[in-house]
C-alpha cells in the first residue's frame, strides 16, 4: 500500500527558505542582459563569488582547517568555480531555453548520485518527477528557434553534472560542527572565486568599465545572488533530503521565464503554461517521500502508519 510522507511544518519552512536561492538565481538573466556590460560573463561570475566569499569570511572569522581545507576547496570548485564558467559557455553557445533545460537535468543526476555516493535506495518517484521537471522546463523556455551546438551542449551537461556532484558531496560531508551556514558558504564562494580569478584574467583580460547600472547589477549578483542565496542553499542541503533540494533548482528557469514575460515582453502561451504546471508539480512532488508497505489482508493501517514525516538530515544552524 502506498503511503505519502507528510511534510512537518518546520520542514515546510526550511523548504520555503531554501527555495529563495533558486528564485534569486532566476533573476540572473535579466540582470545580466539589462545591467551588465556584454562580453564579460566570467568577470560577472568572479564578482558574484569572490567578494561575497571574502565578506562572509570577514564577518564570521571562521577558516577551514584540517580535512576541510581540501573538502571546502573541492566543494567550492564544483559548486562555484567550475559550474559558473560551464554555465556561461552553455548560455553563450546555446539559446537560453536549451541551456536552461540541460541545467534542469540536475535533479535526475542527483537522484542517481544519491544511490552511488550516499548509498540511498533507488527512488523511481524522484527519478520520474525529475524527468517531468525537465519536460516542464523545456516547454516553458525552448522556443521554435532553438539551436544545438555540440560544445554548448557538452558544457551545459557538464555544468549540470558538476553542480549535481557538488550538491551530493555537500550532503555527504555535511557541515562541520559549530560552523555557521554563512561561514560554510564563505569557504566555498572564496574557493570558487580564487579558482575563477586566473581563468577570468586568461580568457577575458582586464575588467570592463563599470558604470552605475553595472555596479547595481554586480552588487545584486554578489550580495543577494551570491552571499545570501548560497547561505540559504547550503543550509537547506544540510537540513533536507538532497533530492528535495535539487528539484528546487527548477524554480530558477521558471522565474527567469516569468521575469522575461513581465519585464522584457516575452510571450507565454498555452504550451509554456503547461510547462509551468508540470515543473511546479515536479517541485512539489520532490518534497514528499512515498513509501510502499504491504498490509496483511483484512487490516487497516492506522493514521500514524499512513502519514510519516519526511527525513530532514542534519539540523545545525
Amino acid at each position: 500500500m502506498k503511503n505519502i510522507a507528510a511534510l512537518q511544518p518546520r520542514l515546510i519552512g526550511v523548504v520555503a527558505v531554501t527555495s529563495l536561492a533558486p528564485i534569486v538565481w532566476g533573476t540572473t538573466y535579466v540582470v545580466t542582459t539589462e545591467l551588465l556590460p556584454a562580453g564579460h560573463p566570467l568577470f560577472a561570475a568572479l564578482l558574484r563569488a569572490l567578494p561575497a566569499g571574502l565578506i562572509a569570511l570577514a564577518v564570521t572569522r571562521t577558516l577551514p582547517h584540517g580535512t576541510w581545507l581540501a573538502k571546502g576547496a573541492a566543494l567550492g570548485v564544483l559548486n562555484i568555480g567550475l559550474f559558473f564558467p560551464l554555465l556561461f559557455v552553455a548560455a553563450e553557445r546555446l539559446p537560453g531555453g536549451v541551456a536552461a533545460t540541460l541545467g534542469a537535468a540536475q535533479p535526475i543526476l542527483v537522484a542517481v548520485l544519491a544511490v552511488t555516493i550516499l548509498k540511498q535506495r533507488p527512488s523511481g518517484w524522484r527519478f520520474a518527477w525529475g524527468v517531468v521537471g525537465v519536460v516542464g522546463v523545456g516547454l516553458v523556455v525552448i522556443g521554435p528557434d532553438a539551436g544545438f551546438d555540440v560544445v554548448g551542449i557538452v558544457a551545459g551537461l557538464a555544468g549540470a553534472v558538476t553542480m549535481a556532484l557538488g550538491v551530493t558531496l555537500t550532503k555527504r560531508w555535511g557541515r562541520p560542527e559549530g560552523v555557521s551556514p554563512t561561514a560554510f558558504a564563505g569557504w566555498q564562494l572564496t574557493a570558487g572565486g580564487l579558482f575563477l580569478l586566473p581563468v577570468t584574467l586568461l580568457f577575458e583580460g582586464m575588467p570592463p568599465a563599470i558604470d552605475g547600472r553595472a555596479a547595481l547589477g554586480y552588487l545584486w549578483l554578489g550580495l543577494v545572488g551570491g552571499l545570501l542565496a548560497y547561505v540559504l542553499w547550503f543550509r537547506g542541503i544540510t537540513k533536507l533530503p538532497v533530492t528535495s533540494v535539487a528539484v528546487l533548482g527548477l524554480l530558477s528557469p521558471i522565474v527567469a521565464a516569468v521575469l522575461g514575460a513581465a519585464l522584457l515582453g516575452q510571450s507565454l502561451g498555452p504550451v509554456e503554461l503547461t510547462g509551468f504546471a508540470l515543473a511546479l508539480a515536479a517541485i512539489l512532488a520532490g518534497q514528499i517521500s512515498p513509501t510502499f508497505k504491504k498490509q496483511r489482508a483484512g487490516t487497516t493501517p492506522s493514521a500514524a502508519q499512513q502519514i510519516t514525516p519526511i527525513s530532514g538530515g542534519r539540523n545545525n544552524d
